[in-house]
């Protein structure tokens, strides 16, 4: 135990003598957070729509002010054709074309069924599909508004009809911080524990004061955990700061328990940092080191279903997602975070991260080769 405290007072000097490191363990993620939300953002708005009226009629009219009025769409031009609206596409002027074809107001009055087109710029494929959704959208009230209408007027009684009721629980207002903010949480921890973990013993090789430790009584699971001890410490620090930031910046206000959540991030912080003391035990220079972890957390980061469900991605990848521990602890942030999940929800995560972290640690214990 006495060595033990030895390394750790000298890890602990070593990083509180590198002002860089602090600023980068503290400063960084908390900056990142208040940043990268703001960036990915899922709400798509102010989308440039390009107009061609070919029936100039009281309900064309009409349609056109409700989309301009939806607060979605930016009208940036009425044509006369579609080849000229199409034009503003090709510019990347206009993202959205929608054309009303002529006896629009007749057809409908008199047949009840007309159709219009959409033509959108899917280069941004997020953007048109969701353009092409909110203006789908448009139409469709639209045209509900308009049966009623009809319905009132007519003599005979109203046709039935059903009405849907829509209800999002855990988020009722579909707001994306609340479902990006815990995700960044995550990857920010994991980069931080990564990142600085993978250049920490490879660091001791390069200013050469790893001989010094190879030959000293010091056993490898003394030094593994020596070094894993501090940047844990600092990790909850910096989970600690990212829970207030999601509070005081985005009044994102956990539901569940505050306990359960550090229990969790206590866990996959010694999975994190393992992984990053086992890329240290295989490379020799922190160049080697930086480049390894920087491979495997984009693979993190792209599979961890932050950005995408891992239920929309193939067999192969579904597989490569339920073998990271990032995937695991985004997904049980999230629940206790937005929905309040408890201990017996989220046991068998618990132990798929215990499982990371003590397969992770021991490698790199049991790759760390000591000279004795």
């Amino acid at each position: 135990m006495k060595v033990l405290l030895f390394i750790l007072q000298k890890e602990f000097r070593m990083i509180f003598r590198d002002k860089i490191i602090l600023v980068i363990m503290f400063g960084l993620p908390v900056i990142q957070l208040i940043v990268l939300p703001l960036a990915a953002n899922f709400d798509v708005k102010n989308i440039n729509i390009s107009i061609v009226d070919n029936d100039h009629s009281t309900m064309s009219q009409q349609l056109i002010s409700k989309t301009a009025a939806s607060g979605y769409f930016r009208i940036i031009s009425a044509e006369n054709s579609y080849p000229a609206a199409f034009q503003n596409i090709e510019k990347s002027t206009a993202d959205i074309v929608m054309e009303i074809p002529p006896g629009f107001e007749r057809n409908l009055v008199r047949e009840h069924v007309q159709k219009i087109g959409i033509s959108a710029d899917a280069i941004n494929g997020t953007k048109a599909m969701l353009g092409g959704a909110y203006l789908a959208a448009i139409i469709n009230d639209f045209s509900s508004n308009l049966q009623l209408n009809m319905q009132s007027a007519a003599v005979t009684g109203q046709a039935a009809s059903i009405e849907i009721s829509t209800l999002n629980w855990y988020n009722p207002h579909a707001e994306y911080k609340f479902y990006m903010v815990p995700g960044i949480l995550v990857l920010l921890l994991t980069m931080i524990g990564g990142f600085l973990t993978a250049l920490n013993i490879v660091k001791e090789k390069e200013i050469g004061t790893i001989e010094q430790i190879n030959v000293s009584p010091i056993r490898k699971w003394q030094f593994i955990l020596g070094k894993l001890i501090p940047f844990w410490i600092m990790g909850m620090i910096v989970f600690s700061l990212g829970l207030v930031v999601a509070r005081v910046v985005y009044g994102i206000i956990p539901v569940g328990s505050f306990g359960l959540l550090y229990l969790f991030a206590a866990v996959y912080m010694v999975a994190v940092l393992g992984f990053g003391l086992l890329i240290s035990t295989y490379s020799d220079t922190q160049v080697q080191a930086m480049f390894v972890a920087f491979f495997f957390i984009m693979i993190f980061i792209l599979m961890s279903g932050l950005f995408t469900p891992a239920e929309s991605m193939p067999g192969w990848a579904r597989t490569i997602s339920g073998l990271t521990p990032v995937t695991h602890f985004i997904k049980i942030v999230r629940m206790i975070v937005m929905k309040g999940s408890t201990l017996n929800d989220v046991l068998p995560e618990l132990g798929y991260e215990a499982a990371f972290a003590l397969i992770l640690n021991g490698w790199a214990i049991l790759n760390y080769r000591k000279t004795e």
